[in-house]
């Protein structure tokens, strides 16, 4: 995978890329990353990348000619291409106004063989950038940032693990909080069957030695050997976590019969600590 980030601030993004995971991967050859000085494609002496807007308001915006000037000699396809999904390529401007980053959109970008990322910075970007130049709108969370770097890099960490030989043991990310796969408590592929998959929920809770710290033993059932056990546990653990801090997810969660009774029964221990 190629991937392209355009910012204002090219060292900022020099520190988060350069460890763990991306790195591995870079010098792999996995994946290419490429950070564009924006100030490179203004053409006044003062590098000016903002103005004020049209209309009035508070703040700077940053100008439509230096983005589009720095993505033209990128030989992407066109937006049109893009979207209709004859080029395996994306434009996406990072923003507040975008759709939320999931788990689920870090593997589709994962399968793509370029990748533009546009830092946004001041009080916005020209609407004209995501209207005619960027594919997609993209926000890491729902709250205000300075500017897209940060963004930009959680991006590239989140999508660069999944690229196929990036972590060392590939069942891992199978596994994790979020991931579709191994819904309702299937084993993982190639996996022990006392690991089951997120499935779309947070992750069950683990434990390593010493298996007594401080007077805090490490649950029963993850020492006993019994893998059937040890599944049931962690997937009624990861329910347990997911329905205290994240229920919102268990709407779009394939849920086996003994997932629904054991939300049934946690929901009824709630109500009653509450009462």
């Amino acid at each position: 995978m190629k991937a392209d980030i355009v910012t204002i601030f090219p060292d900022f993004l020099r520190g988060p890329l350069d460890y763990g995971i991306t790195r591995r991967a870079a010098e792999m050859g996995l994946v290419e990353i490429e950070v564009h000085d924006l100030r490179e494609f203004t053409h006044d002496k003062h590098r000016t990348v903002d103005d004020r807007p049209f209309g009035g308001g508070e703040g700077m915006v940053l100008k439509p000619e230096p983005i589009f000037d720095c993505l033209k000699p990128l030989q992407l396809g066109t937006r049109e291409q893009r979207l209709a999904g004859m080029v395996e390529e994306s434009v996406i401007l990072l923003s507040p106004q975008g759709e939320r980053f999931t788990q689920q959109m870090a593997a589709e970008l994962a399968g793509l063989d370029r990748l533009v990322l546009i830092c946004g910075r001041y009080e916005g970007v020209d609407e004209r950038v995501a209207d005619f130049l960027a594919d997609r709108e993209i926000s890491i969370g729902d709250y205000v940032l300075s500017g897209g770097e940060l963004a930009a890099a959680v991006i590239i960490e989140a999508v660069t693990r999944l690229l196929p030989g990036a972590v060392g043991n590939e069942a891992s990310t199978r596994q994790e909080s979020f991931t579709e796969q191994g819904a309702a408590g299937e084993v993982t592929e190639n996996a022990p069957d006392s690991t089951c998959g997120s499935g779309g929920l947070l992750d069950y809770p683990h434990y390593t030695r010493p298996a007594e710290f401080r007077g805090m033993a490490v649950p029963e059932v993850l020492i006993n050997g019994n893998h059937q056990q040890i599944r049931r546990w962690r997937r009624a653990q990861a329910l347990e976590k997911t329905l205290r801090n994240r229920p919102d997810l268990l709407e779009g969660v394939k849920l086996s019969d003994e997932d629904r009774k054991i939300i049934g029964r946690l929901t009824s221990q709630r109500q009653t600590t509450n009462d």
